[in-house]
């Protein structure tokens, strides 16, 4: 009698769903717990490994949607107040979540760094985000921010303090460059970058003025590459002054957002060559915000306007972000590429096709693929092999 009452408990459909919730949970709050160790309790990192599984399931960072896809015998509006609490009345270390995002980094070495801002408004309150991102191959990964309580552009204190965070974490020595578009540019922050020998690419407005050190005479940039072709692009071999600081000096003509020929000029601290090619790496950060928005996990649904709690939302979406895409990236370079359309470009984002993949396993139990889902450091040393 007692065998058939244990088969008809375990074949229950709550039972089994129960043992489901507790591996998957059990699986991803251990890879958390390997890394975050005595520094988070065991309590957070099981919300933290939950809420992550919710915001790829629901693609939104609206709180009752996440309590409703956690994976949890808990009712929706226990889970929410969990949620609620959370963000509340506890912190997530920015740094240790930087630390953990470098170790899941596919790349070792000098890196590329790229900064930039993404902003929003919710009702009379600003959302202004300062990033610095690691690219590489076609993405960039979010590593750390600043949260600027202001509309607009960030100042110069703001810049070096985020870098001055980067290598405090983790050394100047791993900096290959920096790229920047036209609003991080000013006097005192590139006398900082030349000074501590940070190589940059940094666009500049075409109005600008420069100086010949040889004569002392200024000329507008524009005029400089005035003769310029769209597709075409040159440099020069000399020292100029921008803002009275030494740099090398790369113009070419290039198709706008609107298809209009606009002048890019690149200013760079090293020798000019690549400045081009290397600065055209710098739109994957802009690709990376569209994921973490409208195209991936919608950052832009939250209500909250706290700085500190929108931060917290922030991590979780970044961790979020590089778990998803290197489940692409892994799937897309070894094991089934994304299919490429008549028009040249692939069917659908490395990050979304992660999305899917840890979006199907989550919900339905697919892994077809047979890839450590829940294996963060796995994930990346199998992209190195």
């Amino acid at each position: 009698m007692i065998f058939i009452i244990l088969a008809e408990i375990f074949n229950h459909k709550d039972f089994a769903m129960d043992i489901n919730y507790e591996c998957k949970n059990n699986q991803f709050s251990d890879t958390f717990a390997h890394f975050f160790g005595k520094k988070i309790n065991l309590a957070h990192i099981k919300l933290i490994s939950l809420f992550i599984m919710a915001l790829c399931k629901a693609r939104t960072v609206c709180f009752s949607k996440l309590a409703a896809c956690f994976d949890s015998k808990a009712k929706s509006d226990s889970c929410l107040r969990r949620i609620q609490r959370f963000y509340a009345k506890h912190t997530l270390d920015s740094d240790l979540v930087a630390r953990l995002i470098f170790r899941l980094l596919p790349v070792k070495g000098p890196l590329q760094l790229a900064i930039d801002r993404t902003s929003w408004q919710f009702g009379k309150t600003a959302i202004n985000i300062f990033m610095l991102a690691v690219v590489h191959d076609g993405v960039a990964y979010p590593l750390m921010f600043s949260m600027l309580p202001k509309k607009g552009t960030s100042n110069t204190k703001e810049r070096i303090g985020l870098l001055q965070r980067y290598i405090r974490l983790f050394g100047a020595d791993s900096i290959d460059c920096l790229l920047a578009d036209r609003e991080f540019v000013g006097e005192n922050w590139m006398k900082w970058l030349n000074e501590n020998k940070i190589r940059y690419y940094v666009r500049i407005r075409e109005n600008f003025w420069v100086t010949i050190p040889s004569s002392g005479k200024r000329v507008k940039v524009s005029w400089m590459f005035n003769g310029l072709k769209i597709g075409e692009s040159t440099f020069f071999h000399k020292i100029y002054y921008v803002n009275n600081q030494a740099c090398y000096l790369v113009g070419s003509r290039v198709k706008g957002h609107d298809g209009k020929p606009e002048l890019q000029v690149i200013i760079s601290y090293n020798q000019p060559q690549d400045s081009v090619e290397t600065y055209r790496r710098r739109w994957q950060i802009e690709t990376m915000f569209k994921a973490m928005k409208s195209a991936g996990f919608n950052m832009e649904d939250t209500h909250l306007t706290d700085p500190e709690r929108v931060s917290k939302l922030l991590m979780m979406v970044m961790m979020a972000f590089v778990w998803c895409y290197n489940i692409g990236e892994l799937v897309h370079r070894k094991i089934r590429p994304i299919r490429i359309l008549k028009h040249g470009r692939k069917e659908k984002s490395i990050i979304r096709y992660g999305l899917d993949i840890v979006a199907d396993y989550l919900q339905r139990g697919i892994n077809e693929f047979k890839i450590p889902i829940f294996d963060l450091f796995g994930i990346t040393n199998q992209m190195f092999t």
